[in-house]
């Protein structure tokens, strides 16, 4: 998805993910993608396979520079992890040990707390095809793995560093039910512009002979009047919709508007609604 605001501050912060011998440059890249999607910028390359830098990583990084031209290249795990505090590894597979086991939910919130007091953390992740070996396992402080299909478990590492960062980036809300965007708040409509749509609406029914039979218009307004309502409309979607009842009830297919039909301008301007 396109969606770069190139005038916001890029945030730049959390864990260190640490690749333990990545084997192509295009996963790094992806890797570098992910974590400047979710505001992370550290990369850790524990003894990659191919050259690094590569022009391969840095396109299938998508303009995630930053976290590029700042990756450093370890010899070793123990160098890479060397100044860290604590270190979560993630794993695919059940291991037999000692270690806590946690949900990505429940590391990320562990990394926050950590972070917040100003611990230097990070996140371990394996080879693309074996994952990371048990003595390297061993140097972490706890494990991380993921809820998937028993049967197809097998993520790729930028799955695996998109999901671990995603969860990061929930962790730093103010409430973590705000990742569902919402659009531009609206005040709510007072009860009297509602009551006049109820009107417009039910005058321009009324004329067309849509209450039928007579006996059970009341029901009928009711009804209608309890689907309106439940909406919870703003005071522009009022006037959205009263334009489009007003543009219904004085325009047809014979006198469309602007056909210069004086009538229908003079009864839109006089209840005021926008024309459409």
């Amino acid at each position: 998805m396109a969606g770069t605001d190139k005038h916001r501050s890029l945030i730049a912060e959390g864990p260190a993910i640490i690749l333990v011998e990545p084997q192509l440059p295009e996963n790094i890249g992806m890797v570098a993608r992910a974590m400047a999607n979710f505001g992370l910028a550290e990369l850790r390359l524990v003894n990659p396979r191919e050259e690094f830098p590569s022009d391969k990583a840095r396109a299938a990084a998508s303009k995630a520079d930053h976290v590029i031209d700042n990756a450093i290249v370890y010899d070793d795990l123990p160098s890479a992890i060397g100044d860290l505090n604590f270190v979560y590894a993630t794993t695919a597979r059940e291991r037999d040990g000692f270690k806590q086991v946690r949900s990505p939910v429940e590391a990320s919130r562990t990394l926050r707390q950590r972070f917040q007091q100003k611990e230097k953390v990070g996140i371990l992740f394996g080879r693309e095809r074996v994952g990371l070996k048990n003595d390297e396992v061993a140097l972490a402080d706890e494990l991380v793995t993921f809820p998937v299909n028993p049967a197809f478990a097998s993520l790729n590492i930028a799955q695996a560093v998109l999901l671990m960062s995603y969860e990061w980036m929930k962790t730093g809300m103010v409430n973590e039910a705000d990742t569902v965007f919402r659009g531009p708040e609206m005040e709510p409509a007072p009860k009297n512009e509602l009551q006049g749509l109820f009107d417009q609406l039910e005058n321009a029914l009324d004329t067309r002979g849509y209450f039928r039979p007579e006996a059970r218009k009341a029901v009928m307004v009711d009804g209608l009047r309890a689907v309106l309502t439940r909406a919870g409309f703003a005071s522009a979607e009022l006037k959205l919709l009263r334009g489009v009842v007003t543009s219904l009830d004085v325009f047809s297919p014979k006198a469309p508007r602007g056909s210069g039909a004086p009538e229908g301008r003079a009864r839109v301007k006089a209840e005021g609604s926008d024309e459409l």
